[in-house]
């Protein structure tokens, strides 16, 4: 089969790779009908995930056709259409019983990372009687393409904010996490949402899609103003970082009010600092983590009833074949106004 292989040193590859075959009672095969193309992706070829193995086939965002089950596999069956979850859990230790599966002691971010990804023909999935979960009838497989990664993400950003009703909640970040981020604080109830971004294509996006009700560009103005005059001078209750820029951690705090929450999902490439006499008194509580995406189950409902979506994400496509294209197309995102590209097998 052909499968997209990053090298040591970060080159990619498209190559023959061998179909992979049942390697656990708990493994499924599935034939990949959609993938896409991740930030972290680009972080594993930058070097930027220590984690990460050298010639692994790449690809964590997917959804597909099911071939083949483990013999433990009770709730999958060949010919299912499924979503996958970036995640690969066990469900039994200590951190999966908790619903920490980010931290599952058996698994964790695998797929495209340590064990070969979806940016192939097939791909094995560890665990797949938890991390695929089937596509309702009335959902296509492109409705169905952000579940297990980039939705998820943005769920888990604004569960961790612990939105009420009424809140005003800040978006550092208008890309792809950014705008999944802004559709979930307003299904759990943000009254107002603000997006930040340098990209005026992206907030013009976020505005368009009805995802936030006031966008601001911090090159443009001066963000900490901006906030103090929509929040009659306290900050907004709630902030979902998913930019991971050299300045919007420290935006972040600064622009939450006291007793605020803040929620970092952003990959950083370098360290930040948490200048805690600077914040002394506002008491702010924070929250950080690569997702815990255990909602998919959840999240396809949300999408079946129409309550949210994320079609309006996939600007480019291409093919397997052109997958480098692809990337490059990801790469350049603000010369080709591009959020997402779907890779067709």
């Amino acid at each position: 089969m052909k499968a997209l292989v990053c090298h040591e040193g970060g080159s990619i590859e498209l190559m023959q790779r061998d179909c992979p075959g049942l390697r656990d009672s708990r493994d499924a095969i599935v034939k990949v009908t959609l993938s896409s193309i991740c930030t972290s992706d680009l972080h594993i070829i930058r070097g930027f995930v220590p984690r990460a193995l050298p010639e692994i086939v790449l690809g964590h965002e997917f959804t597909g056709e099911v071939v083949e089950v483990g013999n433990e596999i009770k709730n999958l069956k060949k010919g299912d259409r499924v979503a996958a979850n970036c995640e690969t859990f066990c469900g039994e230790c200590f951190f999966c019983k908790k619903g920490f599966i980010n931290n599952c002691e058996k698994g964790g971010w695998e797929l495209g990372c340590r064990i070969d990804g979806c940016q192939a023909e097939y791909v094995r999935v560890p665990y797949a009687d938890n991390g695929l979960t089937k596509i309702p009838d009335n959902l296509s497989y492109e409705n169905a393409l952000f579940v297990g990664d980039i939705l998820s993400s943005g769920y888990f950003g604004a569960e961790m904010c612990e939105i009420k009703r009424g809140d005003i909640v800040a978006v550092i970040g208008s890309g792809p996490v950014g705008l999944c981020a802004m559709m979930c604080a307003r299904y759990m109830g943000a009254e107002k949402i603000i997006a930040i971004d340098i990209n005026n294509f992206r907030l013009e996006i976020a505005k368009k899609e009805n995802l936030a009700d006031f966008i601001f560009n911090p090159n443009n103005c001066d963000i900490e103003q901006e906030i103090k005059n929509l929040t009659q001078n306290r900050g907004v209750d709630g902030v979902i970082e998913c930019a991971g820029a050299n300045n919007t951690f420290e935006m972040s705090w600064k622009i939450a009010r006291a007793n605020a929450i803040v929620g970092v999902v952003a990959m950083y490439e370098k360290n930040q600092i948490l200048p805690l006499p600077e914040m002394y008194g506002k008491n702010l509580i924070f929250k950080t983590g690569g997702v815990d995406a255990i909602h998919c189950k959840q999240i396809l409902d949300l999408i079946s009833k129409g309550l949210i979506s994320t079609d309006f994400l996939i600007t480019h496509k291409v093919s397997l074949e052109n997958i480098k294209l692809g990337y490059e197309l990801f790469q350049n995102n603000i010369k080709n106004n591009c959020l997402k590209v779907a890779v067709l097998p």
